[in-house]
């Protein structure tokens, strides 16, 4: 089999300290389906970053992500140098999803079974796919910049991931996501957030959660971008405008289901730059970006069209 040249970046952590405890099972299932690898484990936050920019310019030519959407996004990063710059633009990026949310697997159409996904990144079929790179305000107030290949969020979605991150996993992905965007639902008050698209004059609205969507799939499981595609060159911005706790918790399933562009108090638009301001300079607006919470908007959302070759099955 003519694989490429490959590197493991491994999150001991992910699939609630699965990886860890299972290390020696996965490493052996790994091999048997794909062949030769090397690998390093994450240590701490932006580790994973650090370890697949320098493999990229160690040279290897697939750099795979084995963690959940949080570590996939680390990764994305490591893809690019600390100007933007793309790090290796010959080299692909593979998915081995084994954590709690498992959303970027479902649009690429992977499995969620280690040696199966192994085994899907065999060969050396590529898509050319689209990268977003956003600015935003970090918890300490700093501007910073980070790429996202899935999809960044804003408004309630940073307070599910707060509640996520700082309670047990143990219940899996879907269901972690569920509880914690139904304690979320009850807290947040929606937010008037000011947006442009493209440069065009910005509109203002209250907003539960905008999504910008490269792929179509978050918080566990939620369908919130049934139209995305990796690589159209476009973001899905899809803004779930005033609803109530209670609206929430009775459109949920449309949500889920990929069946509310339509429904009332939802925009859609399809976009290649998004600004995102809160009404109130005051106001903290929080990100959700793969699961994880960064900071805050004020926020620019910026496609890169085909910057990462992501790989595929043959």
């Amino acid at each position: 089999m003519d694989n490429l040249r490959t590197f493991l970046v491994v999150n001991p952590r992910s699939g609630n300290g699965s990886v860890e405890r299972r290390w020696g099972e996965i490493a052996s299932t790994v091999r048997e389906a794909f062949g030769s690898y090397e690998h390093a484990f994450t240590t701490g936050p932006e580790d994973a970053t650090r370890i697949a920019r320098r493999a990229l310019e160690d040279g290897f030519e697939l750099v795979v992500a084995l963690g959940g959407d949080g570590t996939l996004n680390e990764v994305v990063n490591g893809f690019f140098d600390a100007a933007g710059a793309p790090v290796n633009p010959g080299a692909a990026l593979g998915v081995i999803p084994v954590g709690t949310g498992g959303d970027f697997r479902k649009t690429l159409g992977l499995p969620n079974d280690i040696r199966a996904a192994a085994a899907a990144l065999r060969g050396r079929a590529v898509l050319q796919a689209d990268v977003g790179r956003l600015s935003l305000v970090d918890g300490q107030g700093q501007p910073r910049t980070r790429h996202f290949m899935n999809i960044a969020s804003f408004g309630i979605g940073g307070l599910v991931d707060h509640i996520v991150n700082t309670t047990s996993k143990a219940l899996g992905g879907r269901l972690s996501f569920f509880l914690a965007t139904a304690r979320a639902a009850i807290a947040y008050r929606n937010q008037p957030v000011r947006l442009s698209f493209d440069g065009e004059a910005p509109i203002e609205l209250r907003i539960n959660n905008v999504a910008v969507a490269n792929g179509q799939y978050f918080g566990g499981g939620m369908h919130i971008a049934p139209k995305a595609r990796l690589d159209d060159g476009f973001f899905d911005v899809v803004a779930i405008g005033d609803l109530s706790a209670l609206d929430l918790a009775l459109k949920m399933r449309h949500v889920y289901a990929g069946t509310h562009l339509d429904m009332p108090k939802v925009l859609y638009r399809r976009a290649r730059h998004v600004k995102a301001e809160p009404v109130d300079p005051a106001a903290k607006v929080l990100l959700d970006v793969d699961g994880e919470q960064p900071g805050a908007i004020p926020s620019i959302f910026e496609l890169l069209p085909g910057a990462v070759r992501v790989k595929i099955a043959e």
